[in-house]
């Protein structure tokens, strides 16, 4: 069998801006598993650096019309991944910090939490999970209560685990406007529970 022909970097750049989908597959094929491996240097968990990586393929097609690299494809792909995976971390390192700083001062106020009020709290988080919608709960439940991971998730429920993140992110969003009055002692036993 003759080997394929390999298309140079270029040609393929051309070829995606033209909105060619076969030329936007040979890139994916050609760099997503590298990449993801680069992302991994970055973050540790496999599944952030998927997400980035596949964020950046993602964006690269949708941009294809507009795209303006100055530099070799690898070159532009290696420095997106690595700034995205910097990026990524800058946000979790703030809301660590952010969430560190809420806990101090939670802990100052409330010392001895007023137990009714946490069973309150409990009561009404039972109550707005359950107003949640069906497979929205299901995917919210097994992500909070069972710790299952999105893939893990993604297979019993058999859908993508970008739909899994997708439905867990509509949750939290329904559970905040529900529990609005609740945020301040929610968020402290949240991080005081970790």
């Amino acid at each position: 069998m003759p080997e394929r022909k390999k298309i140079s970097d270029t040609c393929l750049l051309n070829r995606l801006v033209d909105g060619e989908m076969k030329a936007y597959e040979e890139i994916f094929v050609r760099y997503y598993p590298t990449l993801c491996t680069y992302a991994r240097m970055y973050v540790k968990r496999e599944e952030t650096a998927e997400n980035i990586v596949q964020d950046l393929m993602l964006w690269l097609w949708e941009n294809r019309t507009v795209l303006c690299i100055s530099t070799s494809l690898p070159k532009y792909l290696f420095g997106a991944v690595r700034n995205n995976c910097l990026t990524y971390l800058g946000h979790e390192s703030i809301e660590r910090r952010v969430l560190g700083n809420i806990r101090n001062k939670m802990c100052e106020q409330f010392e001895v939490p007023d137990f009714d009020v946490v069973e309150e709290l409990r009561e009404n988080i039972r109550a707005a999970v359950a107003d949640l919608p069906a497979s929205y709960r299901e995917a919210f439940e097994m992500s909070r209560f069972q710790r299952k991971t999105y893939e893990e998730i993604a297979a019993v429920l058999e859908v993508s685990p970008k739909t899994v993140d997708y439905r867990i992110q509509q949750c939290l969003k329904i559970l905040r406007v529900k529990l609005k009055d609740y945020l301040p002692l929610l968020t402290m036993l949240l991080v005081v529970n970790e």
